[in-house]
């Protein structure tokens, strides 16, 4: 008889956690018992779990006694608090913030891209950031088969990536827009929580995602920069590809897209056989048929698991240079699902 697995979700009631819970019903994981934790504002709140009804509990290092796998989007402090008390007590776990991204010893895994990471786990495994997963699961094929020498990346982010608050945000100033009120007096939270000033994101575009940094740069294209390196070359300061982001929030609930353009060492490879890796790669789904205008919206791709591509052509000035477009559910491949795929593969390896 296979092993069954104590499993805990550790920020149960958020946008992220209520999908994992979602996800790992629908998983491969054979799980024994599910633990549905978050902070003590949310215990007693009542959840399903296949046709379980579970009722969240405060979170305690008691907590994950006897637990033995955890599926983790709390926050970073949360999991910095939290998860190495589990790792104790013998569980590990897989990790949605950016609390261990970018520790050494912590990997940092896409499973469709670098599975064999996982090995290397001591009890903590990083989620990474959604605009970089649906990056790299489109760019790993292009990188295996033709390599990848340069990234200039241009992200389009859903309101979703900062928390559940910011699509109602979202909607409550397309309201008032409509209302003709205005819009400033409901934003609270955009471009991010952290920063001094707030700007309304209905009908707007706000180029800052987490705050700005000294560089000039926001934290969310420092993350897609050190975090694609960190996955694809296993050392997040790796010169052999370069790459560079500008990320940007816009008035969409769901789902990001990303404009991606790239530069392969084989001069020689084209547009059709990118597609051609792409469409074979776990994961990614090609839509090009720009003759009957099909390509990826986020409108279809909120509720999927894939990444999906399309937009992709040459760049006729440059040889071995492309562009392309990607779109994925920030929540499910760049959150939920990401991290229970990784747990499927933590059973599947024998990792747990």
């Amino acid at each position: 008889m296979s092993k069954e697995y104590n499993v805990a979700i550790l920020g149960a009631t958020g946008a992220v956690g209520r999908r994992m819970i979602d996800q790992l019903a629908k998983s491969t994981i054979p799980v024994k018992n599910v633990k549905l934790l978050a902070s003590y504002r949310s215990a007693g709140t009542k959840l399903k779990f296949r046709d379980q009804e579970l009722t969240v509990e405060e979170t305690t290092p008691e907590s994950f006694d006897g637990i033995d796998l955890v599926l983790s989007s709390a926050g970073g402090s949360v999991s910095k608090k939290f998860l190495p008390e589990a790792v104790k007590r013998g569980a590990v776990c897989v990790d949605n913030t950016s609390a261990f991204r970018m520790e050494p010893d912590v990997p940092l895994v896409v499973p469709e891209v670098n599975p064999e990471a996982l090995k290397h786990h001591h009890g903590i495994i990083a989620n990474p950031n959604c605009s970089t997963i649906q990056m790299v699961m489109a760019l790993e094929p292009i990188r295996r088969k033709f390599g990848l020498k340069q990234i200039i990346v241009s992200t389009y982010q859903a309101a979703s990536g900062a928390g559940q608050s910011a699509i109602e945000e979202l909607k409550n100033e397309a309201q008032d827009y409509l209302d003709g009120k205005d819009m400033q007096e409901a934003a609270h939270i955009l471009p991010t929580k952290g920063d001094k000033k707030h700007y309304p994101l209905a009908f707007n575009l706000l180029p800052q995602i987490d705050v700005l940094e000294d560089s000039g740069y926001s934290h969310e294209e420092w993350k897609m920069i050190h975090e694609t390196k960190k996955i694809m070359l296993n050392d997040m300061n790796a010169k052999d590809i370069k790459v560079t982001a500008t990320c940007v929030r816009v008035p969409v609930p769901i789902a990001h897209g990303e404009s991606v353009y790239f530069t392969v060492e084989d001069k020689n490879a084209t547009a059709q056989d990118i597609m051609d890796v792409i469409a074979k790669f776990p994961g990614d789904v090609l839509q090009d048929d720009i003759k009957h205008q099909i390509y990826p919206q986020p409108i279809n791709a909120e509720g999927s698991r894939d990444t999906f591509v399309g937009r992709i052509r040459p760049d006729y000035e440059n040889p071995g240079a492309f562009n392309m477009w990607v779109v994925a559910d920030n929540l499910l491949k760049g959150a939920a699902w990401n991290t229970v795929e990784n747990a499927e593969y933590l059973v599947k390896m024998n990792l747990i």
